[in-house]
């Protein structure tokens, strides 16, 4: 049996957040056919990386996690030291040097993990980096490039993008594994990437066996129908224009009875709105329950890679409404035909409208997310094109 690295910045049942999920129910998956050993660190909070967890190794499903302490918290300054070097980059004054300042300011700065993989790596048949914007990837990759594959997770264009260790790190891992073909082209154009193998994969999908709607509305009292988004409660999620366009579809649509419900971690403002129910952090249950009780799943974000909501309401037939500004999304509802996009509050209303109000069209769309999610999503197939990406990229 191979034996597998995955590095990741958070890992744990308690981190919910789309790329640690994701990286999660990989190793999940992997420990199947192979032994698997996480490398993370201690935080389970992105925005401080404070140390939380106290175990150095535990066995999580299967997985043995291996985790090292943050030397330090996120830097205060990082926000003024990333605006003062980005305005240099715009001159043409792009140093290594100020960039591995800006990368341990950034952080996770576990110096140990580091220190691990430069010891043990010969340990391992296959390092796997999930996500490339952060200190472990940059510090880890250059310690095992010789046989790692890089999980990119980009959501869209970053100005962090045109840093040199970045244009540097992309030239190094031995295969790549994207989650759309966009973040593929993307990377092709954007980076010297020319002859490294890769595959397009996506994320599986995990919905429980049982799920309960009615249980959902009991607990949170909802007694009407209503449309859902999940996820972080954010500006960077394009949260305040749908709040914007929610509450001008209810003025403009009196009598559609329907409420917005919001299931996330709340990082801004959420309106006073007798329509509008913000439920803050719910447990995997209750998430599970809610969007299979909701008759439409909404992302208002305009970039998005890991579209974990939207598969998930997919594999229990609920059509989606999405910004169709986001090109991975958008691709989607298009591929799939389970769901419909919006560039403007009149396309929002008249597609809402159209998934309220026309039940032949809400019934193919349902059957359409089920056969989109069972023909391409499943963990089965992505485990094995993760095989044959081993195969090509570290024979």
């Amino acid at each position: 049996m191979k034996r597998i690295a995955l590095v990741s910045p958070r890992y744990g049942m308690e981190v919910t957040s789309g790329p640690a999920r994701y990286a999660r129910q990989l190793a999940e998956r992997l420990v199947k056919r192979y032994e698997v050993d996480v490398l993370t660190t201690k935080a389970v909070d992105d925005a401080t990386w404070r140390n939380w967890y106290v175990r150095d190794a535990e066995n999580i499903r299967g997985v043995t996690v291996r985790r090292f302490p943050v030397e330090h918290e996120r830097a205060l300054n990082f926000e003024s030291y990333s605006k003062t070097y980005l305005e240099e980059c715009q001159a043409d004054k792009r140093s290594m040097g100020v960039e591995k300042i800006w990368l341990e300011k950034h952080g996770p700065y576990a110096p140990g993990c580091i220190e691990y993989i430069r010891r043990h790596k010969q340990d391992y048949d296959v390092i796997l980096f999930a996500g490339c914007m952060h200190y472990l990837t940059v510090a880890g990759m250059a310690e095992a490039s010789e046989k790692s594959i890089l999980i990119p997770l980009l959501e869209g264009d970053s100005p962090y993008l045109q840093f040199l260790i970045f244009e540097q790190l992309f030239t190094m891992p031995r295969g790549f594994v994207f989650l759309t073909d966009e973040e593929r082209m993307f990377v092709r154009k954007r980076f010297k990437t020319q002859g490294i193998p890769c595959e397009v994969m996506g994320t599986g999908v995990n919905v429980p066996d049982q799920v309960d709607p009615a249980a959902f509305c009991h607990k949170y009292n909802i007694r009407s129908r209503y449309i859902v988004y999940v996820g972080r409660i954010d500006e960077e999620k394009d949260c305040p224009m749908l709040f914007h366009y929610f509450s001008e579809y209810q003025r403009r649509n009196p009598r559609s009875g329907i409420k917005l419900v919001l299931m996330g971690r709340e990082e801004c403002r959420v309106p006073e709105h007798e329509d509008i129910r913000s439920l803050g952090y719910v447990s995997e249950q209750d998430k599970f329950n809610g969007v299979a009780g909701a008759e439409v799943l909404v992302i208002p974000s305009q970039q998005e890679n890991l579209p974990d909501a939207l598969l998930t309401a997919m594999a229990m037939g609920v059509p989606v409404l999405v910004n169709g500004a986001c090109e991975t999304l958008r691709d989607h509802c298009i591929r799939s035909n389970a769901g419909l996009y919006y560039q403007n509050f009149f396309e929002f209303e008249g597609a809402l409208n159209v998934l309220l109000g026309r039940t032949d069209v809400y019934n193919a769309m349902s059957q359409n997310a089920l056969n989109y999610v069972m023909g391409n999503y499943e963990w089965d197939i992505i485990v094995e094109r993760f095989v044959s990406l081993f195969g090509k990229a570290l024979s």
